[in-house]
């Protein structure tokens, strides 16, 4: 497929039996435009069967029967999302213009076809990455009054929100599962009534690409590697250069974080600002526009900030591969005011992809895998492990206006890639922090022949002896991969005796959850079924009073592999038994991590 050539978009072409799906859709590119391999046994990325769809996606929203929301209180304003830009469309091109982009092409072709010489990565492969129920779907429309079996807990109104990877354009060369664009699944209650959408979150890199009609924007994982990713760096400038692209107002593709903060929803990647998507009294969901917190957000922000409970203050961390400072801390008030920037010295730009909060600290993690741009001039990925490095731990006191007083405590051989909760314990002096360690720590971004393992793990840390201690929190015999999860978020920051996480196995899939003491390391499984895999586990708390830390429900996504179905599972989060199950209209892809929003802040929204 010559790259200059408009690519179809991609669809599960199971949705077109679906009485919302889009209206039109089509297979008539079913296979990627590079050579195909059959798959072999992965054990470091994504392993689904070797089956592409691709459909046609409705060139753009179509209008919602809702009314408009109530206005807001809030002080902060979004900057609305510009409307198609029609100088993208190659029809507004001067005679300039015309002539960069038919030569830029030729060299993108060239490019490609050289490429395609050499086999990719598993871990960049899109046969690979975006098989099976990784692959992407097209937007949906409210589907109202869903089916469903057993009784959904009165307590549960207002709506579930999940964020995830879904390509819109099929893939011209690499691509990894985390560089999709960014869609965002919706199930709504209302008073016995449940409905489903699901929308791609327009950002700025989106709204182009779909006025081009293919994918322009660098990849970040799945080509930026080597000499041809250097080569895809210069041609994507060149293209700004000629004004063919436009990156001043984010790359960014939003499609991994999620949260609920000054009466707004964020989709958040660590590649950009936050996104501000409204989701509407119908239940559908609209993208409002790139979101700076009416301008005091000059730079990029991590995809897992995290919310006070008792306080409502809003914390964060933006880290920057290019050039000092490396990473910056920084926090909200609960009504929207920022902080003043406080830079936190590295020596080298690091991935952080999460962190945590206690009541008075910040526990920011500076570990092994660092980015390295030089190694793209000799050839390699610029993610590595650097294994001479020796990971450690930073805590620093959520009100500090700098990092002078920052204590780092070495935790060495600890890659945790993300942290459930933290709390501190001042009668020891310690800080406890409680994550799934990950080996190979870069197993996600690089292929390796190593099996990945996530071992559930308390680290403390000792703040007057400057040391540290790792165990596992269960015991060898009763070992599982855990990763996306989380705690009762009510008591985020303080001492939690539970988390529920994702039984992820066969990894990459997620066979069904965990609920684990903490405390004994005990563990209570809930498993989906035969072929039947899911995602993250979200803990909704049926009373914020309750004197139980575990009184509340599992929600999560659910698809059967056999049937080709979705479903959204809600499961008694004491008991571990199945309370309800809503029918999906469509299939809904393994994604990343989602929200819950109450139908008292939803009619607060901005």
């Amino acid at each position: 497929m010559a790259a200059a050539t408009t690519t179809s978009s991609l669809i599960d072409l199971s949705s077109c039996k679906d009485s919302c799906s889009s209206p039109s859709f089509s297979s008539s590119r079913a296979r990627i435009a590079f050579r195909l391999k059959k798959p072999t046994e992965i054990t470091c990325s994504l392993q689904t069967p070797s089956i592409l769809h691709f459909p046609k996606q409705s060139p753009k929203n179509p209008p919602s029967p809702a009314t408009s929301p109530p206005p807001s209180s809030s002080p902060l304003t979004t900057k609305q999302q510009p409307k198609e830009n029609d100088n993208f469309a190659p029809s507004k091109w001067n005679f300039l213009q015309k002539a960069a982009a038919l030569a830029l092409d030729a060299v993108e072709n060239a490019l490609v076809s050289q490429e395609r010489q050499h086999p990719l990565p598993k871990t960049a492969d899109p046969t690979v990455q975006i098989a099976g129920n990784f692959s992407p779907v097209p937007q949906k429309p409210v589907c109202q009054n869903l089916p469903t079996t057993g009784k959904v807990p009165d307590c549960i109104q207002g709506v579930y929100v999940r964020n995830g990877a879904n390509p819109l354009h099929e893939p011209v060369a690499g691509h990894h599962f985390f560089d999709g664009d960014g869609m965002v699944h919706a199930v709504k209650f209302n008073e016995g009534s449940v409905s489903y959408s699901c929308r791609f979150t327009e950002t700025n890199r989106f709204v182009q690409e779909r006025s081009l009609g293919r994918p322009v924007f660098p990849k970040a994982i799945g080509e930026l590697h080597g000499h041809t990713g250097i080569a895809r760096l210069l041609l994507f400038y060149s293209r700004a250069l000629f004004g063919l692209v436009d990156p001043s107002h984010g790359t960014g593709v939003a499609n991994a974080g999620l949260v609920y903060f000054n009466n707004r929803l964020l989709a958040m990647s660590e590649d950009d600002l936050p996104y501000h998507v409204r989701v509407t009294p119908s239940g559908d969901l609209k993208t409002v526009g790139r979101f700076d917190f009416s301008g005091q957000l000059k730079s990029t922000m991590i995809a897992h900030p995290k919310v006070d409970p008792v306080t409502g203050d809003f914390f964060a961390l933006s880290y920057d591969v290019i050039k000092k400072p490396y990473l910056k801390y920084f926090r909200f008030s609960p009504q929207g005011i920022k902080s003043p920037d406080v830079e936190i010295p590295l020596e080298e730009p690091t991935m952080m992809h999460d962190f945590a909060i206690t009541e008075n600290f910040v526990v920011v993690p500076d570990q092994q895998v660092v980015f390295k741009l030089n190694e793209m001039i000799r050839g390699g990925s610029p993610v590595i492990y650097d294994k001479n490095k020796v990971s450690r731990f930073g805590i620093l006191d959520k009100n500090a206006t700098d990092a002078s007083k920052m204590k780092w405590i070495d935790a060495p051989d600890c890659f945790c890639f993300h942290l459930w909760n933290a709390w501190e314990e001042p009668e020891r002096d310690e800080v406890v922090v409680i994550g799934s360690c990950m080996t190979p720590a870069d197993s996600i971004f690089n292929e390796c022949d190593e099996s990945l393992k996530s071992v559930l793990s308390e680290i403390r840390l000792n703040l007057k002896t400057g040391e540290s201690t790792r165990r596992p929190i269960i015991s060898e015999d009763e070992q599982v991969n855990l990763e996306a999860g989380m705690v009762n978020r009510n008591l985020l920051g303080r001492k939690t005796r539970f988390a529920y996480l994702a039984l992820a196995e066969p990894w990459p899939k997620v066979s069904g959850f965990a609920k684990v003491d903490l405390l004994t390391g005990q563990v209570n499984k809930f498993i989906y079924g035969d072929q039947r895999y899911g995602g993250e586990p979200l803990f909704f708390p049926r009373d914020p009073n309750s004197e139980n830390e575990d009184d509340g429900y599992i929600l999560a996504f659910v698809h059967d592999e056999k049937e080709w179905k979705s479903e959204l599972q809600i499961v008694n989060a004491m008991t571990l038994e199945l309370e309800a199950t809503v029918k999906l209209p469509s299939r809904v892809p393994y994604g990343f991590h989602g929200t819950f929003i109450s139908a008292k802040d939803l009619a607060k929204q901005a």
